[in-house]
C-alpha cells in the first residue's frame, strides 16, 4: 500500500510540475530576423552544402553494411 501512495504521489507531482512548465516556456517571444534579411532573396535551405555531409554518410553507410556482411559471411 505504501508503494502504491509514493507512486501514485509522484505521478502527480510530475505532472503538476510538467503543467507549470509549459506556459512558462511559451511565454517569450521569438527573436528579431537578423539585419538585411530577406533583401538578397530567401533561398529554400538557406544555401547550406550537403554534398559533404552526403558522401560521408554514404561511405560510413557502405563500411557499415561491409562490416556486417563481412561477420554474416565468416558464421
Amino acid at each position: 500500500m505504501k508503494k502504491y501512495i509514493t507512486t501514485s504521489l509522484s505521478l502527480l507531482l510530475l505532472l503538476v510540475l510538467l503543467n507549470f512548465a509549459n506556459p512558462v516556456s511559451a511565454g517569450a517571444p521569438p527573436p528579431p530576423p537578423p539585419p538585411g534579411h530577406g533583401t538578397g532573396g530567401n533561398v529554400p535551405g538557406g544555401g547550406a552544402p550537403i554534398g559533404e555531409g552526403l558522401i560521408m554518410l554514404v561511405a560510413l553507410g557502405a563500411a557499415y553494411g561491409y562490416k556486417k556482411w563481412s561477420d554474416n559471411k565468416e558464421e
